[in-house]
């Protein structure tokens, strides 16, 4: 049996999706679903159960001889919330709780880092554990994900009880569908996509910096299909272990990004530039790009969608009026 925290967010229901299409597992979502659509993103998936996220470790204990793996994808991932307390409660404490449930078993888990640890990317985007205590995230969710880095890189290497596999995985800019949830959170490509449908036109910060024009900035933007893909690989390469980017290793910028979007509708693009706001110009990231060695060095082969690739095949599934998978 395989449980997926997160489960029904973004990239969790997507792994779902998968999981359930390779078959023979028994899957269990841990989630909030709330009072909107979320569920819409696990409507088509056959489940053992549906847990909410206070009654995890107790459904655990219950369950503990059926579960072989944990995908610990769910967190506070909103980055402009600022109550750290409950981010350290969800990102932080419920992580170590896991941490120690899967080691006292011998269970393995995968969990969700973030890119956010790399704060505006001063210190180079390298995932080797050598360079934790010289991040600076810019946020408390960025914080958080780096305070669980450093736990695990430590736990792992004192030798004590650990997950009988144990692999982070710092995601850099995800797109693709199942994201219409997330609101001001949802990918670039879902926001330009839903402002040309309606407008025609799509909006992008203007640069704030002389060394790179409007619509410049660089992101490393990465399909969701391509994130999966990464998942299962660890699911069956049980001997891998540790911390890993999951990017393209190629930043690419918003223009290039609003433009693959335009061409997949078959539209000239239409970019009118707008301020930064005030409020978000400090913790404003104008370049990342994952480093992706480590993944490679572990064995990982599988090329990675190109953005127009990716793009192409999300708005295509965005204009069938049927998203889900």
């Amino acid at each position: 049996m395989i449980v997926i925290t997160g489960g029904a967010g973004f990239i969790g229901s997507n792994l779902a999706a998968a999981l359930e299409a390779r078959g023979g597992e028994p899957l269990v979502i841990c989630d909030r679903l709330g009072s909107g659509d979320k569920w819409r993103n696990i409507a088509r998936r056959e489940l053992f159960d549906i847990v909410p996220p206070e009654d995890l470790l107790g459904w655990l204990e219950a369950h503990a001889p059926q579960v072989h793996l944990i995908f610990h994808l769910g967190a506070i991932s909103t980055t402009t919330e600022r109550d750290a307390d409950a981010i350290v409660a969800n990102n932080f404490r419920l992580s170590r709780a896991l941490w120690d449930w899967c080691g006292r078993r011998d269970i393995r888990l995968v969990y969700a880092s973030s890119a956010a640890v790399y704060g505006d990317g001063a210190q180079g985007f390298d995932d080797d554990p050598a360079n934790l205590a010289t991040l600076r995230p810019l946020n408390p969710y960025g914080w958080s994900k780096l305070l669980f880095d450093r736990f695990a890189v430590r736990a792992a290497a004192r030798g004590a009880r650990k997950p009988g596999q144990w692999a982070g995985l710092r995601f850099f800019n995800v797109y693709g569908p199942h994201e219409g949830h997330k609101g001001s959170q949802r990918s670039v490509v879902h926001q330009v996509w839903g402002q040309v449908k309606e407008h025609g036109r799509c909006r992008l910060f203007r640069s704030h910096r002389p060394d790179y024009a409007d619509g410049g900035q660089l992101r490393d933007f990465v399909s969701v299909d391509d994130c999966v893909a990464v998942l299962l690989w660890l699911h069956d390469n049980p001997g891998v272990s540790g911390l890993f980017n999951l990017g393209t290793g190629r930043a690419r910028s918003f223009a290039d990004l609003a433009g693959a979007v335009f061409a997949a509708l078959g539209r000239a693009p239409a970019i009118d530039y707008v301020d930064t706001p005030e409020a978000l110009r400090a913790q404003y990231q104008y370049f990342t790009e994952a480093r992706m060695d480590r993944l490679r060095a572990a064995g990982y082969a599988t090329p990675f969608t190109s953005l127009e690739d990716g793009v192409r095949a999300y708005v295509a599934r965005l204009k069938s009026g049927d998203p889900w998978r």
